[in-house]
Formats: C-alpha cells, sequence, structure tokens
C-alpha cells in the first residue's frame, strides 16, 4: 500500500509540473493584460529614461526583445533595416537586458541612429524578458494603434509576415 501510494504521490508531482510548462505561456502577463503596459528602458545612445507615454500615439508599435550576440536577432535588424520604409505608421522598440556595452556596438554597427523609427533601449529591470516569458530570441509582439496586442512571434520574422499583422 504503501509503495502505491510513493507511486502515485511521484506520478502527481510528474504531471503536474508537466502541465506547469505548457500553462506557463498561456498565463503570461502579456496575454492577461493585452495593452501596452508601463514600463521604462534607457535609451542609446545616451540612456535617457523611455517609457509608455514616449511613444507616438496612434502608431503601431513593435517591440523586439534581442540580444546584440544573437546571430538571429543581428539578421532581424538586417532585414528591418533594409524595409523600414515599408513600415510608415510603425514605431519599433528594440530593447535587450544586456549590458549598455553590447547594446551601443550593435547600435553603431547597425547605425540605428539613421532610423527615427527605431527605438533602442535596455532594460536594466529585466521587465520585458519576464512580462513577454521571452524563450526565445528575437522576440517580437506587435500592437495595434490603439496599443492592444495583436501578434507575438519568436525567431526570425520576415518583414513582410509583420506587415502582414499591421
Amino acid at each position: 500500500m504503501k509503495k502505491l501510494f510513493i507511486f502515485c504521490a511521484a506520478v502527481f508531482i510528474s504531471a503536474s509540473a508537466f502541465c506547469q510548462t505548457d500553462s506557463a505561456q498561456e498565463n503570461a502577463p502579456y496575454l492577461k493584460y493585452p495593452t501596452i503596459p508601463e514600463f521604462t528602458l534607457y535609451k542609446a545612445p545616451d540612456s535617457t529614461a523611455f517609457t509608455r507615454e514616449d511613444l507616438k500615439k496612434k502608431k503601431n508599435t513593435i517591440f523586439i526583445v534581442f540580444s546584440p550576440e544573437c546571430s538571429h536577432c543581428q539578421h532581424e535588424t538586417e532585414m528591418l533595416t533594409q524595409n523600414i520604409k515599408k513600415f510608415k505608421n510603425t514605431q519599433f522598440v528594440m530593447l535587450t537586458y544586456l549590458p549598455y556595452d553590447e547594446m551601443i556596438d550593435f547600435y553603431k554597427h547597425y547605425q540605428i541612429a539613421n532610423y527615427p523609427q527605431i527605438t533602442m533601449a535596455r532594460d536594466t529591470k529585466f521587465f520585458f524578458p519576464i512580462y513577454f516569458r521571452v524563450r526565445n530570441l528575437p522576440s517580437i509582439f506587435i500592437y495595434d494603434k490603439k496599443g492592444h496586442l495583436k501578434k507575438s512571434f519568436e525567431g526570425d520574422v520576415k518583414p513582410e509576415t509583420l506587415l502582414a499583422q499591421l
């Protein structure tokens, strides 16, 4: 009887652990509260604060969580900058939680200063990776002109796919 109880307890604990991983993404804060959250980031190149209030009104917003050393993130940035003219009514917020020096090197390498639609910033509080439950990089989150979540993606996404969601 004791062995049966221990076996059942082990099965229950294992099953609940596996259920947690599947439901964790479903319970992600960005899905529970599908509007742009309050946040504070620090912009490149000067570390000035950037908040939700600094977003342009009546424009689509695309958040891209990236790592400067990630090859997929580098490829996504190349595709984005090459096709930026197609995104006339869209603002991009590229954010990383990695050190400031790495972000600035990436900012300079891809000449982000030449693209006023793109704000690159550092998430010093690690807010967005938790809020979006980031599992892969880049992670992309599209919000419409009213600030409501439309779609999310993980990994490389072609500009045409992003445009189709706007």
